[in-house]
């Protein structure tokens, strides 16, 4: 059975250094917002190439705190590609602000930066430009029109450690970047755990403030913060993991590119990489017609899968009174036909062959 993703194979490799580094934690007696997290937000913030990084529970906080940092008027509209996961839309939600669903392009399954144009109105503050599957959003092309609109710009990371385009990763191009450390992310904790990272000190100042229940000293609370606090057991095993990133994502590169070269792109659409973008893989998505029977086929082959996602936001039962009536074509075409395939750092070079010859076989 080749599994679609083997948390315990994943972490064997670091399990010596994650065993020593739970004891020392415990030993220290200190275990929230002590020397481990503020050595992770450093070396994560230095990875990314910016000033701050802010330790947090999750990538749902994350997403949350970025825009309550940003301060903006109550039910601003904040718009987010519309087959993102639920995080994003509930994160903007959470803030106090207005989701805005955005049609994406329908190969690099990331916002249209054209069709973000045409939804830009007077109520429209922010953008959160979503990096789905391991690919950067179009960046050089949001920000210009973010600067152009007056808009803010969040980037929600949480599948794109390590991505870059022309060289300039995520994390570093938004006024703030939502990640997530879910184990099954590329840099995965063993638990839940995220982070913001930000170039700009007042924000930064903000996050530190509102993760801790708004208090900037304790028992004293400027803000109506929240209790989201990367805790100091994720952070240190997330720093056994760092250093070792970037060679999890050339080996899940690798891995893609036998996708790209063996699989008939007439029969399935790949995931497109523009030119210049550097892709982490988080996801290998391919698009089938017949999606379903596709993955029962994968299955009877000893192949498991994922959909990343089968319903999208606005068909979500707690989403109805958001979006009602609304329709989006191309995300519901999206959601009908998109399958995830075997790749992680456990699966090996004969792995997704093996994928591969079952997917030439499939008729």
């Amino acid at each position: 059975m080749i599994f679609y993703e083997d948390l315990q194979q994943v972490n064997q490799s670091f399990k010596q250094a994650l065993h020593a580094q739970a004891i020392s934690v415990i030993d220290s007696g200190w275990y929230i917002l002590g020397q481990q997290v503020q050595q992770f937000e450093t070396a994560f913030a230095q990875y990314c190439a910016v000033s701050h990084c802010i330790g947090v529970a999750n990538g749902l906080d994350a997403i949350t705190l970025a825009l309550m940092a940003l301060d903006l008027p109550k039910n601003s509209e904040v718009l987010v590609a519309s087959n993102a996961y639920i995080a994003c839309v509930l994160g903007i939600v959470r803030a106090g602000l207005k989701p805005v669903l955005v049609e994406p392009d329908d190969h690099t399954y990331n916002l249209d930066p054209h069709a973000v144009e045409r939804h830009i109105t007077s109520k429209t503050k922010a953008i959160l430009a979503v990096h789905l599957y391991g690919q950067m959003a179009d960046m050089p092309a949001i920000m210009a029109m973010a600067k152009q609109y007056g808009l803010s710009v969040i980037e929600d990371a949480a599948q794109a450690h390590g991505a870059s385009i022309h060289g300039k990763k995520a994390g570093s191009w938004g006024d703030m970047a939502a990640f997530s450390f879910y184990p099954t992310k590329n840099l995965g904790c063993l638990g839940d755990g995220g982070a913001v990272t930000t170039n700009h000190p007042l924000w930064a100042e903000r996050l530190c403030a509102l993760r801790n229940y708004g208090s900037e000293q304790k028992y004293h609370n400027r803000y109506m913060g929240m209790n989201s606090r990367l805790d100091e057991m994720q952070a240190a095993f997330l720093s056994i993991k760092l250093p070792h990133l970037d060679a999890l994502n050339a080996h899940k590169q690798k891995l893609a590119a036998l996708y790209d070269q063996h699989l008939n792109a007439n029969q399935y659409q790949k995931p497109m990489i523009q030119t210049g973008w550097q892709s982490v893989y988080h996801i290998y998505p391919i698009c089938h017609p017949e999606r379903d029977r596709l993955q029962s086929y994968l299955l009877e082959q000893g192949i498991k899968t994922e959909i990343h996602y089968p319903v999208p936001p606005h068909k979500q039962q707690g989403y109805q009174a958001l979006f009602s009536r609304q329709q989006f074509p191309i995300s519901e075409q999206l959601h009908q036909t998109i399958l995830s395939l075997p790749i992680s750092s456990a699966h090996s070079e004969d792995d997704i062959m093996q994928v591969c010859q079952a997917l030439e076989h499939f008729r």
